[in-house]
């Protein structure tokens, strides 16, 4: 039976310690806290507390994904309408697709259901569109927010908030920092509860939002809840005063707690600590009694606009925060020790050097978008398509391949389609809109009923891949089952031609069709005709394996080399000028290979059965029992770190997962554990960073000079500005000799190897070979590459301090069953190359 992690998460003795990501630890504490119910729609970064948490435990909650976020917000609030507690997950913008059921919700005064809003920010932004500060929404509207300050707290949150949500009769929101949410930390498991459901007296009449009922709500709010809140708030031992010699002060919430802490201890600065839990309301009597201790400046630290500033300056507090205009929403370790006048000491990287590769986030290699992209850019390059009117999701990638303009929010492509051409009649044929078919289901829809209603003609492309692919592929109404494994019935053709929309569907892969429908349809514009164009094609991260891995060979005799057929990072130039294969190549999962079409010469030629390789590893010969390890901890340094840049796709994210498990056996868990990575739309081909520190830590971003190691999986990556200045002094760089030049760079552009080791200079650089490596073992798509770096970082001080053995005992937790014997081979040639 596979085994279900989560599962036995859930059930773990209180007291027992972990290191789980931020959404994890959520997920988990709503089974542990009773919660009865989850609802949400996927947004980069709060999609794992459903995807890899809560779906995993069906059995223990009722949870499933719904079309978008006003649908999730409703079936939360009908789910506390039943005498259910509630979770609803969301990132910031599906909070204003929410916010009319969020808003008219938030001044019920009844008892019901905890309903628990679990939005997660992004201001960075890794993944998000926009940068809006949603706490100035949250005050008018009266509910309480709760802004979690580590990992530990994250476990709590569902639990609290269900108290406060029963308690005061009022939704709660967790706002929840995507530094949290997609990093790992240490947590020790808390008691697991029930929770009765609330018994709801009488019928549902008083839950409606008529005029005269929403008038006395809000009084009521206003001369009760607001008040309750305010005294709970300032009483919370959430609220955390560290205290130093009183010269000097932050105020400060969320992650940002961590990041100061990290700073104080690094630096020994002395300063008075103010960690928040709440910011709405907010305990303005702590506030001033801390404000009145402090002889010195105080400072804040606050993420998002200024929005903590401001209600302090309202409270007339003199504090320093961020000027006027400041650009900056989102602080660092980094940053805040430069506000103290703190500078880390560095080896700098040299000022004069090679720039770093422009490396956007691409549709993946073989991808169903791919032949649509390519016939969009060419009808573009021949000016006969003056603009394409985007979305949110994968189609967004499309502008890095010059086939998409504009895009703006969820659904919006084809009402911008829309207006364009109310304005412009004479372009219809000449403009486009396209989304995805999520995104489509989510609000898109709306925008086609319009079309048709205002009688706009025009195209409109939805790309059908099955699945809401950007955010790892969760299960859309056009996919084969929802959540719980139920068949879908929605037929996504049929409900479109059923808005009056001519509706066309097309396949992915057959460049000849797509070309001509696209020609039909733009004919049919110009004469006054709206037409819908389904462009279907599973996502290749749905796909089995098997169905994966080079497909094609080249026919030299044939091959002009033209370079028609080099659209996709699985294909590219050869040393003798030939076209070649790269282990990226998927194959496009058997469906109908684009390169191929490409070719006007046939030089392409299927692979006999004989000679196709899968992107499965090998068959290896099943690795010995792990012996038990035995270390004392007094063995170890007493802080670990290191971080690691590389390319989106290259396994970041697992090696990470492997450090953070290694230090766990290594007996940092008495201490803490932390890792912080990159998601988001980084991790599709684009540059990404993972980090990792143990020991006397809090911060899971890194100060510069912190770690002992740095780890660059792509030779060009070692640049990021910021990257080298992360090595402390006589620590090591280890960069795998490997080059991923990028969709639409020249490989004559790609910096000269020479110039990058000379950047390095005063660096103490290792080079290692370990894509050849995990080739040489078989596997055909390199993957295991991550698994040979980590057997080299094993040889690398600090860390080969800690035995071989429980590098493996670490890397055979986290590694699922079948890849076991692969990734121990792998991991064994990674000590060989050092």
């Amino acid at each position: 039976m596979k085994r279900n992690r989560m599962n036995e998460l859930c059930q773990l003795e209180a007291g027992q310690t972990e290191v789980l990501q931020g959404n994890i630890a959520f997920a988990v504490g709503c089974v542990r806290a009773g919660i009865h119910s989850a609802d949400g729609y996927p947004g980069t970064p709060s999609t794992e507390v459903i995807d890899r948490g809560l779906s995993q435990v069906q059995d223990r909650i009722t949870v499933g994904w719904s079309v978008n976020e006003a649908v999730a917000a409703g079936v939360g609030l009908g789910h506390t309408l039943a005498g259910r507690d509630a979770v609803v997950t969301m990132k910031i913008p599906g909070l204003f697709q929410a916010a009319d059921i969020f808003t008219s919700a938030s001044f019920f005064t009844e008892p019901r259901g905890a309903l628990i809003y679990f939005i997660a920010s992004d201001f960075t932004p890794s993944s998000t569109q926009h940068l809006v500060d949603p706490r100035y929404l949250f005050k008018t509207c009266c509910v309480p927010v709760f802004e979690p300050a580590n990992h530990q707290e994250m476990l709590e949150a569902p639990g609290i908030a269900a108290d406060i949500g029963r308690r005061f009769k009022t939704p709660v929101v967790i706002l929840a920092s995507g530094a949290l949410c997609h990093s790992e930390g240490l947590v020790r498991m808390n008691p697991v509860r029930s929770r009765d459901p609330q018994v709801m007296e009488g019928d549902l009449r008083r839950f409606n939002s008529l005029p005269g009922m929403a008038r006395k709500n809000y009084d009521r709010v206003q001369s009760e809840r607001m008040v309750e809140l305010t005294a709970m708030v300032e009483s919370s031992p959430l609220n955390k005063w560290l205290k130093g010699s009183g010269r000097t002060g932050i105020i400060t919430c969320g992650a940002n707690t961590a990041f100061a802490l990290e700073v104080r201890e690094a630096f020994g600065a002395d300063v008075d600590i103010l960690s928040l839990a709440f910011t709405n309301p907010l305990p303005k009597e702590l506030i001033r009694r801390f404000h009145d201790a402090i002889s010195g400046e105080i400072h804040v630290i606050d993420d998002g606009y200024r929005f903590l500033q401001d209600e302090l300056a309202i409270m007339g507090l003199a504090v320093t925060g961020k000027a006027d205009f400041s650009p900056c929403t989102e602080y660092s370790p980094a940053t805040i020790a430069e506000r103290f006048g703190h500078a880390p000491q560095v080896v700098k990287a040299r000022e004069t050097g090679p720039s770093p590769v422009n490396r956007p986030p691409m549709i993946c290699p073989g991808c169903p978008y791919r032949l649509f992209a390519e016939t969009i850019a060419t009808m573009k390059k021949r000016g006969k398509l003056a603009a394409v009117f985007g979305d949110i999701g994968c189609n967004a990638l499309l502008y890095f391949l010059n086939a998409m303009d504009t895009g703006v929010a969820m659904g919006a492509s084809e009402a911008k389609r829309a207006g364009f051409v109310l304005s412009r009649p004479e372009m219809a044929d000449k403009v486009l809109s396209v989304l995805g078919d999520s995104t489509e289901c989510h609000s898109g829809m709306d925008a086609t009923r319009n079309t048709v209603f205002r009688h706009v003609p025009g195209v409109k492309v939805v790309l059908d891949n099955y699945w809401t692919a950007m955010t790892g592929g969760q299960p859309a109404p056009t996919s084969p089952v929802n959540l719980a494994g139920q068949p879908n019935t929605f037929d996504l053709v049929g409900a479109i031609a059923a808005t009056g929309a001519k509706t066309v569907a097309i396949d992915a892969y057959n460049r000849i069709e797509l070309q001509k429908a696209l020609r039909l349809a733009f004919k049919e514009a110009a004469d006054g005709q709206f037409t819908t164009l389904v462009v279907r094609g599973s996502c290749l991260k749905k796909l089995p394996a098997a169905r994966l891995g080079i497909r094609l060979k080249i026919n030299e005799e044939k091959c002009d080399k033209c370079y028609s057929c080099l659209i996709c990072p699985g294909i590219e130039a050869g040393p003798e000028g030939f076209p070649q294969f790269t282990n990226l190549c998927s194959g496009c999962g058997e469906q109908g290979q684009s390169c191929m079409q490409m070719c006007p010469f046939q030089a392409m030629e299927p692979l006999t059965p004989a000679e196709k390789t899968g992107s499965s590893s090998p068959r290896f010969v099943e690795p010995p029992t792990l012996p038990a390890v035995t270390m004392s901890r007094d063995t170890l340094p007493g802080r670990l770190s290191l971080a690691i840049r590389g390319v989106g796709g290259q396994g970041n994210l697992f090696f990470g997962r492997v450090l953070t498990q290694l230090a766990f056996l290594a007996g940092y868990g008495e201490e803490n554990i932390v890792k912080g990575e990159t998601h988001g739309m980084a991790q599709m081909g684009g540059p990404v960073i993972s980090t990792f520190a143990c020991g006397k830590v809090h911060s899971p971003v890194l100060l510069p000079g912190e770690a002992d190691c740095l780890i660059a999986m792509e030779m060009s990556e070692m640049l990021r500005p910021g990257f080298l200045e992360l090595l402390r002094a006589g620590g090591t760089i280890l960069a795998a000799r490997t080059v991923i030049v990028p969709q639409g760079m020249k490989a004559e552009d790609y910096p000269d190897l020479a110039d990058i080791r000379r950047a390095t200079a005063g660096f103490h650089l290792i080079e290692v070979d370990v894509l050849a490596a995990a080739l040489k073992l078989g596997d055909s798509s390199g993957r295991t590459a991550n698994v040979v770096m980590m057997g080299a970082t094993s040889r690398i001080a600090p860390f080969d301090r800690i035995p071989e053995g429980l590098w493996l005992r670490a890397l055979q937790e986290v590694t699922p069953g079948p890849a076991w014997a692969g990734n121990y081979q792998a991991f064994l040639a990674g000590r060989e190359l050092l």
